[in-house]
């Protein structure tokens, strides 16, 4: 198969696997793996694809290679990761695979400078080779830019995104202090928003859109940041692996004695917020000396610091205060910063116990005095109100007595440590944001023209126990995830479209059906998670049997015990929910949903903060404080929403991304343990499907990544070009300056209004793009010289063609001497017609004079006065011939004078007759009338030559008649089969969406089955029973139905190999068992080659066993499926011939007027294809028999290609046999036979006959 050639089949852990297809099954391909030579296995015909000739060559990018596919894309990146290459480009669209250690002179600066201003393509993918398109996108553009960083927790967003920073800043900055400000803002904010996961040693736990804003020159005048959803959460508790934010760690193990002494510090395991997860620091062998023993907790000592080439807390905590300072925080402001932060984790320390008292309240703990102390120390606040607020709460009474009166309530030790962790969540919080407004701060502008943004978002996480947080990160991946599917591809396709470019449509999976069952008003889960936080007394339970009341039948929405992982599927329905997201299925844990979702704190805490003593703590509480006043009026429905805040933060960065031009950098997580030189495909291959990569791949098969507006482009070059270029249009202009360029054809397309670039075509592209005045002017310099060029070509074509006009008239004028001459003669010969008739009759009867002499000389009496009667009668002849020349006489009077003299002659002949003996007569009188019994005849012979004339002509008209009437009858059956067919494609097409359906739940099944296995991994136990279904979730509903349809059959034949059908289709004399074969074998020919023209070379053209016409028709005209048997009987092995024009793909441009048409000829033996044959002008004829040659011929059934349709294509089989005789077709079929390659036909029997 495939003459050996490999290919990629599916492999569980490297994702592919390269094999040769060595069987075609039912459904699948029988792969045998390169490494195993002797073993093989079923591979679904829709997960092989086709391998490059040499499988270790790598491309920069992707739609360079020959076949776009996913297992060639999973190759390339993993061929380029090997070569330490961890760019790759797709189109327009960055791979950035996490390399997990530093690659010598990746970034440095003079790499910076190598990017600067250079067309994208002609360096190595990058991503300053990214940060550098942005950047002229917006010059020439004038229109801002973003930057969509994206990819999974540990992929490597965040240093992509400083790294596109710092290439902005350091490329395009002005050189003054806000340039370094910009880079030196991303560690200060990863220092209070980054924390290491079990995924990722510094994963970004809140998003953040950093805008770079330029000033009419393109120049950097400074920056903004928005941040997203902070992971509150984290700062009270973490998983065992995991740890808080990096600030607490860089605080205890790299501030100085008296900063330590002075906030009372001590070891990470000494406090509550951070002894619950991970308490090792981060640091090298040096650093780690550095820290004293006392500081480090007895996990650390036991296991050793944890290593990460970027991270080093003692260390970090000295740059980040060296950063502190770079952007303008003070000493002051830097010490109330820790401050805080050393506040909360003593907050964290406070313990609670029962009070004993009938009140049911509680106290703190004699031994937490000591913390409270630190605590209210730290944060200014009055330790007998912290006291106070932290174990009890007040409310205002709003009826049933005297209004506004304030009543204290105690809490219980459960209510006791949620008000600390929340006082705790509130602080830190709001600290963050303070950070976040400082960093602004500290790059400010005035105006700009335009910006850039860095979109730098926590990837699409699952764990093994998901909360709100996972949420609503997932939520905002579904959001950006469409965002993607709407700029790259269906707003792409619905351009190709407007632009008439007849691209095929590319189908992807819509996941606003998901992105609506969490926002949607009223029903949709964050909207039912506030309404469940107003009621008086809100419970999880409650808000989840809502959620799933609301969407019992949702598709994306189930219950946990439907979930692929036994951990989840212990989970009940009223403590959990599963959301089917478009990268798999993730159960969330609805405990404590609906606290995390109230950001707001009770009165009490919420009167201490904002009244602190210190004015730091007292500005984080301001714009609360203001806003109390209206709280305590709204009472319990006065909630602040962080779902709802969240979503509207996050359709306003959304209205910003679409208002900007985009790129996209997908990073890539290599593998699991987060170390260097491992690559899992598998988890990897995931990666790339569900970061929507495959479907790029399928656009840009005959795709146009890049485009400008003729008018544009026009308008760039306008100020260059000299007075006589201006005058032309800008379409012509672009079509002449790529020609002056020398650019290939195939690699643009002029649309409308715009000229699109195929993919890897970026170098060009740029090259016209960049806006050098010295360079431009060169260019118009050649538009100039292919114009002059073009026009002398126009003026010579124009002098050839007035010769051409000139012959023409010429020849028209000797045309039309022609035609006057000929039609002269004809009116001339039309007059004088009848007189030329009479002189010919004169004229024989005066050829018949010469008898009478003959007679005369025979006479022996009275010769004399017969001799005279005949002179006379020859005067009257000759009187009448020069009548005739000399007037004008009609038929009428021509033919009356001639029978006058007939009559006269015949008396003349009777007299002398009885003159003559009787004898002689009598025979000369018998000569005479048969001669004119002749002339009789041939004048009755004339009569009914012209009767059978008009009987002729009279059928011609009935058969003219009745060929009409068929013709009407012939239109009402084509209108009656046509209201047919329509009724038939609205039926297919029902039944088409339903498959497409069918299918997106099958990919959503195949997601989620690798999500989960990919959570089993490392975490979990997956189902066991379910990886024996898994098969059959990759294989599609007609194959399962044809599956259960054959199971009603006389012959089961799915399960047998290609092989082992031919053998029995060459040797069977079961006629059913025959048929049935001939069906599979058959059936399987067209999933094979409809395999091969997916998946075929780009830009090539389909390969062809058949006209197109064929094709077509098969297409648009399905059979309606008859069973093998009844059709073979049907047919009877009826052998029909047929013959239509070919003309192969590659030669239809070279010869345009069809003047080398060939011929494809067919020879059916039953249902099925037993010869055929393509005659083409100047090329050896091709010839093919069944059995040996069923890869290249046509493997459709009669039916199916509508040949017995087509008027005129049914020839007899001796014009066929004659034509295959003529090429050699005998000799052909006969060494078939011998080899026994030859399948048993009609044909191959009577050549068999014929030499026996």
């Amino acid at each position: 198969m495939e003459d050996g050639k490999p290919v990629w089949a599916p492999h569980p852990t490297d994702g592919f696997q390269l094999g040769t297809i060595v069987d075609i099954g039912a459904d699948s391909l029988t792969i045998e793996p390169l490494k195993q030579k002797g073993k093989t296995f079923l591979a679904p015909i829709n997960q092989v694809f086709p391998a490059e000739d040499d499988v270790n060559k790598h491309v920069e990018d992707n739609c360079s290679l020959m076949y776009l596919n996913e297992a060639t894309l999973l190759n390339n990146v993993k061929v380029r990761y090997s070569k330490d290459k961890i760019y790759t480009f797709v189109a327009n669209i960055l791979i950035a695979v996490n390399p997990y250690y530093d690659i010598p002179k990746l970034y440095s600066p003079d790499t910076i400078k190598q990017y600067r201003g250079r067309s994208l393509g002609t360096l190595p993918p990058h991503v300053y080779a990214i940060a550098d398109k942005a950047y002229r996108d917006m010059k020439v553009l004038k229109m801002s830019q973003s930057i969509i960083v994206s990819g999974e927790s540990g992929a490597g967003k965040t240093e992509n995104t400083k790294f596109v920073l710092r290439y902005l800043t350091t490329s395009y900055g002005t050189g003054q202090d806000i340039d370094e400000r910009i880079v030196e803002a991303n560690p200060l904010l990863e220092a209070f928003g980054n924390a290491k996961t079990v995924r990722n040693n510094n994963s970004s736990r809140f998003g953040k859109f950093v805008e770079i804003h330029f000033n009419e020159k393109n120049a950097v005048v400074g920056g903004f940041v928005s941040h997203y959803l902070l992971e509150k959460s984290r700062i009270c508790r973490q998983s065992p692996e995991e740890r808080n934010y990096h600030i607490f760690y860089r605080l205890c193990a790299g501030a100085p004695e008296d900063i330590r002494q002075k906030f009372h510090l001590s070891s990470p395991d000494t406090f509550r917020y951070l002894n619950r997860g991970c308490t090792r620091f981060f640091a090298s062998k040096d650093t780690d000396k550095k820290i004293l023993q006392n500081q480090k907790s007895p996990e650390h000592l036991k296991s050793g610091p944890l290593k990460d080439p970027l991270l080093d807390d003692h260390g970090d905590f000295s740059r980040m205060s060296v950063a502190m300072k770079k952007i303008g925080l003070d000493d002051t402001e830097k010490l109330d910063l820790f401050r805080v932060v050393a506040g909360v984790l003593h907050l964290g320390n406070i313990d609670f116990e029962e009070a004993g008292s009938t009140s049911g309240g509680c106290n703190i703990r004699n031994r937490s005095d000591q913390t409270l102390e630190y605590c209210a120390e730290l944060l200014g606040l009055d330790e007998d109100g912290l006291r106070s607020s932290l174990t009890s709460r007040v409310m205002q009474t709003t009826a049933g007595g005297a209004k506004a009166t304030a009543i204290k309530v105690p809490l219980k030790v459960e209510q006791a440590n949620n008000a600390r962790d929340a006082l705790a969540k509130a602080i830190y919080s709001r600290l963050f944001d303070h950070v976040v407004t400082r960093v602004n701060q500290c790059f400010p502008f005035q105006s700009s023209a335009n910006f850039i943004g860095v979109l730098d978002i926590a990837g699409f996480e699952y764990f093994e126990h998901n909360s709100f947080e996972q949420f609503c990160i997932n939520y905002c991946n579904e959001k950006l995830q469409q965002f993607f599917n709407e700029r790259i591809l269906k707003e792409e396709q619905e351009l190709y479209q407007r632009e008439g470019l007849g691209v095929n449509e590319v189908h992807y999976v819509d996941n606003q059906d998901c992105i609506d069952l969490v926002e949607a008003k009223l029903v949709g889960i964050l909207d039912i998670l506030d309404e469940e936080s107003r009621l008086p007394q809100p419970s999880d339970q409650h808000f989840t049997d809502t959620v799933h009341g609301k969407h019992k039948d949702h598709f994306r929405l189930t219950v946990p015990r439907k979930s692929k992982l036994t951990v989840h599927r212990n989970v009940r329905d009223d403590e959990g929910f599963i959301i089917r997201h478009f990268a798999g299925a993730v159960c969330y844990e609805t405990t404590k949903f609906v606290e995390k979702n109230n950001d707001a704190l009770h009165m009490s805490l919420e009167c201490l903060v904002s009244e602190s003593r210190d004015k730091f703590v007292q500005k984080l509480f301001e714009s609360s404080n203001n806003s109390r006043g209206a709280k305590q009026k709204a009472g319990k429905l006065g909630f602040i929403s962080v779902g709802n805040k969240f979503k509207t933060q996050l359709n306003i960065l959304l209205e910003k991304l679409r208002s900007t031009g985009s790129s996209f950098i997908r990073c890539i997580k290599p593998n699991l343990k987060m170390v260097s030189h491992q690559f899992e495909g598998a988890q990897i291959l995931s990666q790339l499907q569900c970061s929507g990569m495959v479907s790029v791949l399928d656009l840009m098969q005959g795709g146009f990544p890049s485009r400008a507006p003729f008018h544009e482009l026009y308008n760039m070059y306008q100020k260059y070009m000299p007075p006589k270029l201006t005058r032309l249009d800008p379409r012509l202009f672009c079509k002449a300056l790529f020609k002056a360029l020398g650019l290939n054809e195939n690699d643009y397309k002029f649309g409308l209004t715009r000229v699109f670039f195929r993919p890897g075509k970026f170098a060009e592209f740029d090259q016209i793009m960049k806006s050098d005045p010295d360079h431009l002017a060169e260019l118009v310099k050649k538009v100039n010289k292919w114009l002059i060029h073009s026009r002398w070509k126009k003026v010579q074509w124009c002098a050839l063609s007035v010769i051409k006009l000139k012959n023409k008239i010429l020849y028209r004028t000797g045309a039309c001497i022609v035609v006057q001459k000929t039609v002269r003669m004809w009116l001339c010969r039309k007059k004088h017609k009848p007189r030329i008739d009479g002189l010919v009759k004169v004229r024989n009867l005066k050829t018949r004079m010469g008898r009478f002499t003959e007679v005369v000389s025979g006479l022996k009496e009275g010769k004399q006065e017969v001799t005279k009667q005949i002179q006379e009668l020859e005067a009257a002849i000759d009187a009448l011939v020069l009548k005739i020349k000399t007037t004008m006489m009609s038929r009428l009077d021509i033919d009356h004078d001639h029978q006058a003299l007939v009559r006269r002659s015949e008396q003349l002949l009777t007299a002398l007759q009885n003159k003559k003996k009787e004898e002689e007569e009598r025979e000369r009188l018998r000569r005479i009338q048969e001669e004119m019994e002749r002339e009789r005849k041939r004048r009755e012979e004339e009569e009914q030559r012209r009767r059978q004339e008009e009987e002729e002509r009279r059928l011609k008209a009935e058969m003219e008649v009745k060929r009409k009437q068929e013709e009407e009858e012939r239109k009402r059956r084509d209108e009656e089969e046509r209201r047919i067919q329509v009724e038939m494609e609205q039926q297919l097409q029902v039944e088409r969406e339903e498959e497409v359906a069918r299918q997106a739940v099958l990919e959503q099944e195949r997601r989620d089955r690798e999500l989960a296995l990919r959570i089993a991994q490392s975490e979990a136990e997956l189902i066991p029973d379910e990886s024996l279904n898994d098969a059959g979730l990759r294989r599609g509903p007609q194959v399962q139905a044809s599956k259960a349809a054959a199971g009603a059959k006389k012959y089961e034949l799915s399960k047998w190999k290609y092989a082992e059908l031919r053998d029995a289709i060459n040797t069977s004399c079961d006629i059913e068992l025959l048929a049935a074969c001939r069906e599979e074998f058959h059936r399987r020919l067209k999933v094979y080659h409809a395999w091969k023209s997916k998946n075929k070379k780009r830009n090539a053209d389909t390969e062809q066993r058949a006209p197109k016409s064929i094709t077509d028709y098969a297409q648009q005209n399905p059979a309606p499926p008859v069973p093998a048997r009844q059709y073979e009987v049907a047919m009877n092995r009826q052998q029909r011939y047929f013959r239509i024009p070919f003309i192969r793909p590659g030669d239809q441009y070279k010869d345009q007027q069809n003047k080398k048409k060939g011929w494809w000829y067919a020879h059916f033996d039953g249902p099925w294809i037993a010869r055929q044959m393509e005659l083409h002008p100047d090329k050896h004829p091709v010839l093919l028999v069944a059995g040996k040659d069923d890869m290249e011929m046509c493997e459709l059934s009669l039916e199916e290609t509508g040949l017995s349709r087509k008027r005129g294509a049914e020839i007899l089989p001796r014009q066929f046999e004659e034509v295959w005789e003529r090429c050699g077709g005998i000799q052909y079929l006969r060494s078939a036979i011998e080899s026994r390659q030859a399948r048993p036909t009609y044909a191959t029997a009577m050549l068999q006959g014929m030499f026996k």
